[in-house]
């Protein structure tokens, strides 16, 4: 994929990134390797940006799928986020892990994408084998039963429902802490707001989740 990275990245247009300081990180706290590997991409390295892309694929899918609850959606805004972090990662000067600093694309992109198409409805919900793989088995096949299975396959199915049901800006907040489990200050760096929106934000969400759950098994 990466191979085509710099060739897509001079046809596609947008508005460099805007990256807000933070105090929590700087360069110091940027472990060798990464920082190597961050100047190698800015000088332009494929082979270096194809180092990133495999060490953070996977996390950006999954938080797009989270986000957005589409995988071929999902899949379609990584492309656009390694995009956006190759054009971008010149202006990368330590103000937060690397990591964050993608999520802060990701989540910017993903709001993008919401925008433009929250009024679809989606014909299908995802289906298990989907989630699975986005995430994982929940446990063995062989520790568990077929009602067990069926009832995990619900309870997903339920929680997919409620987290879709909330605002874009809650339901990012709840996948940043509940599910890939940033701190208070990863989370307001990647949204760009402070702590205490966050935190308020998050007592909201979790607020309106809860409730959600409590409709549906009461239908």
């Amino acid at each position: 994929m990466s191979g085509n990275f710099h060739r897509e990245a001079g046809s596609k247009s947008g508005n460099m990134l805007s990256v807000k300081q933070a105090r929590a990180v700087g360069w110091s706290d940027i472990g060798v390797r990464e920082a190597e590997l961050i100047q190698r991409c800015a000088t332009g390295d494929e082979s270096a940006f194809a180092e990133l892309v495999a060490e953070h694929q996977r996390m950006v899918v999954q938080l797009a799928m989270n986000l957005l609850g589409d995988r071929d959606e999902a899949l379609d805004l990584s492309q656009d986020v390694f995009i956006r972090v190759f054009r971008t990662i010149g202006q990368f000067r330590g103000q937060s892990a690397l990591r964050t600093w993608i999520y802060r694309i990701a989540v910017n992109q993903a709001r993008n994408r919401h925008r433009f198409w929250r009024r679809r409805r989606r014909a299908d919900q995802v289906s298990l084998d989907a989630h699975v793989e986005a995430h994982g088995e929940f446990q063995c096949a062989a520790d568990v039963g077929p009602d067990r299975i069926l009832a995990q396959k619900e309870l997903a199915t339920r929680l997919q429902n409620a987290l879709d049901a909330l605002p874009f800006d809650q339901r990012t907040v709840i996948v940043l802490r509940e599910v890939d489990g940033l701190s208070y200050d990863e989370i307001a760096f990647s949204l760009g707001v402070a702590v205490g929106t966050v935190k308020s934000r998050l007592t909201r969400a979790r607020q309106t989740l809860r409730a959600g759950l409590r409709e549906q098994r009461t239908a």
